[in-house]
């Protein structure tokens, strides 16, 4: 039997995300007669959740108040009644997790910039990758790292503050973000969902809650997706660039992540061999 943990962080975002994704399911979604055409709320019941997944309505109350901790039984059930995808199913777990476990994130070394301290070694790596952009991410998508092709393709990292060197910042602050992605909504809805799963591991973490407030109030759309608890893992793709000096570039990319430092991304960014792409990246590194 689960034991109470009365609002603990993970236990709140837990039952705020259970909340955002029953108001977007109807009756007929999930196989329920609707016999009622007045619904005061958009969305499924609490009851109708609980029925869906064998509990009580006052023991999935209990959860969406985020007054305990569900069994694994339990989320397994809440994750076929909601009809959660694999990326919903990992977040819904790992706060389950966090929240029994109740672990205090162990704090990471410090750059000069504020961030996680980048290793000398992958500073080299960086380096020696000369025809590929390639920049090393932290917690909350801070910029930590970069070489010097990523700062022509993207923008001048060496030349930003401290406090402006973070990827979902430039998303949706810099306006020539918004000129340089030829699919801009696109990344940046995929960079809220990136970021929302972080509220997974520490979602009463400060400066992600200064992150969110800032972008909240400078961009309308942020704020929208934020509120809509949309999460994703994305480790490889493909983006499009309309660079504004050597023109379309079409980038593979793909995130290693390595043990020494849990918390950060390593993002490569590579063109197919005999590409105009590839010809043009290399145009960009003569420059």
């Amino acid at each position: 039997m689960p034991s109470p943990i009365h609002q603990a962080p993970h236990l709140r975002e837990l039952g705020a995300f259970l909340k955002t994704r029953r108001s977007e399911l109807s009756p007929s979604d999930v196989g329920l007669p609707d016999l009622d055409q007045r619904r005061r709320v958009s969305g499924l019941r609490r009851e109708e959740v609980a029925q869906l997944a064998a509990i009580s309505t006052d023991y999935y109350t209990r959860i969406e108040q985020g007054r305990l901790v569900p069994s694994e039984q339990v989320l397994a059930a809440l994750v076929r009644a909601l009809q959660l995808d694999s990326d919903q199913s990992e977040y819904l777990d790992s706060l389950a997790d966090h929240a029994t476990h109740r672990s205090t994130p162990r704090p990471a070394a410090q750059s000069r910039t504020g961030g996680s301290r980048v290793r000398p070694q992958v500073r080299r790596l960086l380096d020696q990758l000369t025809d590929t952009p390639a920049i090393v991410l932290g917690p909350r998508t801070d910029i930590l790292a970069w070489n010097p092709l990523a700062t022509k393709v993207y923008a001048d990292f060496d030349a930003m503050a401290p406090h402006e060197l973070n990827y979902v910042r430039l998303i949706f602050t810099d306006p020539r973000m918004r000129e340089l992605f030829d699919d801009w909504t696109a990344v940046a809805r995929s960079c809220v969902a990136i970021l929302r799963r972080e509220a997974a591991i520490n979602p009463a973490d400060p400066a992600l809650s200064a992150l969110v407030g800032e972008l909240t109030i400078a961009d309308r759309q942020f704020g929208q997706w934020w509120a809509a608890r949309n999460v994703a893992r994305q480790d490889f793709g493909v983006k499009v660039l309309n660079h504004p000096v050597v023109g379309e570039l079409t980038l593979d990319w793909e995130i290693f992540r390595y043990s020494g430092a849990p918390e950060q991304q390593l993002v490569l960014n590579s063109a197919e061999d005999g590409s105009p792409t590839q010809e043009r990246l290399a145009r960009l590194g003569r420059m």
